[in-house]
């Protein structure tokens, strides 16, 4: 048979492989992954990271309204104090005055009296002719306080000045003792405390001629010549007595004396 000579058409397939070598090298290999396509992949990668939830809106406007409330200190007519509260309260609820103004506050002390022997505690104001408020500073509150009688302008304020605030410390050493302010505090807590720290109001002062009511010295007189701790719960008194024809500073309790 000749090069040329052509095969016939049923003649078998040249010889293969062993099959099973056949059968590995048909077997297609797994192709990688398909890479992920790059702009997909710089969106991800560009994509933010989610925000924590945002507070409710009404809570943010309600702290910053708490925040813009400051005390201040206000001018009234002195022996009004009481009664232009009480106005200023009602203007505020007429008026719906409560977002912008916090507390209207008349300082009150205790103190205790010594009058023919016996101690009595009553309140007098701390600061007369003048209230105290927390509240923002503005043309609602300016309008409330213009259109009450008896009160007179924020004290520090200027016709081109807003009034500076009352800074913290100020506020604890002027208000500390109120029992509005204490919050914490209960009622009664807050009274029995006020009560222990009431300091002693004299109805003697320097050079008064008074009268030792008990002791070695009783029944006599003489002027007071000076007056130690005069604010604390136990002052003391110098009394200048005659003793033998001769003046001797005596140093009494507050309580032993009474004026003349």
């Amino acid at each position: 048979m000749t090069d040329d000579e052509d095969l016939p058409e049923d003649a078998p397939a040249a010889e293969t492989a062993d099959p099973e070598t056949a059968t590995a090298v048909a077997e297609p290999e797994p192709e990688p992954a398909a890479a992920e396509p790059a702009p997909k992949k710089a969106a991800r990668d560009a994509a933010p990271l989610p925000e924590p939830a945002a507070a409710a809106p009404g809570a943010e406007a309600a702290a910053a309204a708490v925040n813009k409330k400051h005390w201040y200190v206000v001018k009234v007519q002195s022996g009004r104090e009481d009664s232009i509260k009480k106005a200023l309260d009602r203007g505020v609820k007429i008026n719906n005055l409560e977002p912008h103004i916090a507390n209207i506050l008349v300082p009150v002390e205790k103190v205790t009296e010594v009058r023919d022997g016996k101690r009595r505690v009553k309140k007098v104001k701390k600061f007369p002719g003048y209230v105290f408020v927390e509240c923002e500073y503005n043309e609602h509150t300016l309008y409330l306080f213009r259109e009450t009688s008896g009160v007179g302008d924020f004290v520090g304020a200027t016709l081109v000045r807003a009034p500076l605030p009352l800074s913290d410390r100020e506020v604890q050493r002027m208000l500390a003792d109120q029992e509005e302010f204490m919050g914490d505090k209960s009622k009664d807590a807050a009274a029995e405390d006020a009560s222990t720290a009431a300091r002693v109001k004299l109805d003697f002062d320097i050079n008064d001629a008074v009268k030792v009511r008990e002791g070695m010295f009783a029944n006599m007189e003489g002027p007071v010549k000076d007056i130690t701790d005069r604010d604390s719960q136990t002052p003391k008194v110098k009394v200048v007595l005659t003793i033998w024809g001769r003046p001797v500073e005596v140093d009494l309790e507050y309580w032993q004396v009474d004026r003349v």
